[in-house]
């Protein structure tokens, strides 16, 4: 029996696909529930598992475009599994017979002449980007049928630029994933319809450090491997402004403004596939464990591929943290529809005055870039204001004065 394996739908607004890889190779036996491809979307890179076990044969190229419900693969169920390690297809061509294999490589024998009326020769699309710049046919290498010059190797070709230097000249033209697209899209689109400004501060990060020092050992201890770390202070930092500045909490939907009253926080991490930007939900009502525990758990799942769609969707403000890679100070860009991005940096000692005297201190600029159109000055600025309080205060006004009680020891 031949099984038609079709694209399942990732979310409910997908309507198309690209085969990123196929984990198989034609003629392959394959296990049910075994991963044979996996496929972007414009939201994230997820794996195909096979419907059924026999043996593959691929409908679709690697880059293919591929609609939602089109086919992209058979399943013969009826084959049965090869012994050994072998590939179908290698155990098909092991039994044929030598002299089937003498008569199929006779022919092979007639391209032994390397140079035909077609070798060097470009195409049309080829010659016209040779002629733009300004480089004789003569010095490519086709790669074409018959050394013919393709509009790839007319487009790959580098005019000389004098004396070879010895050094590598390389370079490799690869085709964005389609998640890759539509991140530079929405970036691009962010920039182009917002009416974006930043507004900057800076952060004394010892209470933090102090408070970490003293509870972190228990606090991993207490609840399995669970670390406590800067993020879930800068989360319950930010639900707590997001409550005091609602606007900051807003997104514009043509003219109208839609106010949310519960804090869905996107966190930007980065995956194997590049920025990915999962969202912890109802943020407002977690516990400094249960921030830590989700944070952790879609990390893990950006790290090995397994994010989904429902994982990405949705968010009402973003947390990014450049610090990581040792940002000191950027202009984070709002990922839209969201009309706010909190962006942390790397924490670099340095002098600050305290009290009329020079202090050496962890200290960390803080960056809120937001949607002017929506949120006035006002409003950016007292609620910037409002998570550098609450993080140079987390005793009172994080904890409430029981950190035991907060980190739930």
């Amino acid at each position: 029996m031949i099984l038609e394996m079709k694209v399942p739908s990732p979310g409910e607004s997908i309507k198309e696909v690209e085969i990123a890889t196929w984990l198989v190779k034609d003629g392959d036996y394959v296990e049910k529930d075994q991963a044979i491809a996996e496929v972007d979307s414009d939201k994230a890179t997820l794996e195909l598992p096979a419907e059924a076990s026999g043996i593959i044969t691929l409908k679709a190229e690697e880059g293919d475009a591929v609609a939602v419900g089109a086919v992209v693969c058979h399943i013969d169920t009826a084959a049965a599994k090869p012994s050994g390690d072998a590939p179908a297809a290698e155990v098909a061509k092991a039994v044929e017979t030598p002299k089937a294999e003498v008569k199929a490589e006779a022919p092979k024998a007639a391209p032994a002449a390397t140079t035909t009326y077609a070798s060097g020769t470009p195409s049309p699309a080829a010659r016209k980007i040779l002629d733009e710049k300004n480089i004789a046919p003569a010095s490519i290498t086709g790669t074409g049928k018959d050394g013919r010059i393709t509009k790839d190797d007319a487009v790959n070709a580098v005019p000389s630029m004098g004396t070879p230097t010895g050094g590598s000249r390389g370079s490799e033209r690869t085709k964005l994933s389609m998640l890759r697209r539509k991140v530079a899209e929405r970036l691009v689109a962010a920039k182009n319809e917002t009416a974006m400004l930043t507004t900057f501060n800076e952060v004394n990060m010892t209470p933090i450090n102090l408070i970490r020092n003293e509870y972190k050992d228990a606090f991993k201890a207490k609840h399995n491997g669970v670390g406590l770390g800067y993020m879930s202070f800068f989360t319950k930092a930010v639900t707590r402004a997001l409550q005091l500045y609602p606007d900051v909490n807003s997104m514009m939907d043509g003219d109208h403004k839609i106010a949310f009253d519960f804090c869905d926080i996107s966190i930007a991490v980065s995956g194997p596939k590049g920025l990915m930007v999962p969202v912890v939900r109802n943020a407002e009502n977690l516990t400094f464990r249960g921030v830590e525990a989700d944070i952790k758990r879609l990390a893990i799942k950006a790290r090995d591929g397994q994010i989904t769609v429902d994982d990405m969707t949705g968010g009402t403000f973003t947390i990014t943290n450049g610090g990581v890679f040792g940002s000191m100070l950027s202009t984070p860009i709002i990922n839209p529809p969201q009309s706010g991005i909190l962006g942390m940096h790397n924490i670099i000692e340095r002098p600050i005055a305290v009290n009329g005297k020079v202090e050496i201190h962890p200290m960390m600029y803080v960056a809120l870039s937001y949607d002017h159109r929506i949120i006035d000055g006002r409003e950016s600025v007292g609620f910037l204001v409002a998570v550098k309080e609450a993080l140079e205060n987390p005793m009172e006004l994080l904890l409430d004065n029981n950190p035991k009680k907060a980190f739930e020891l």
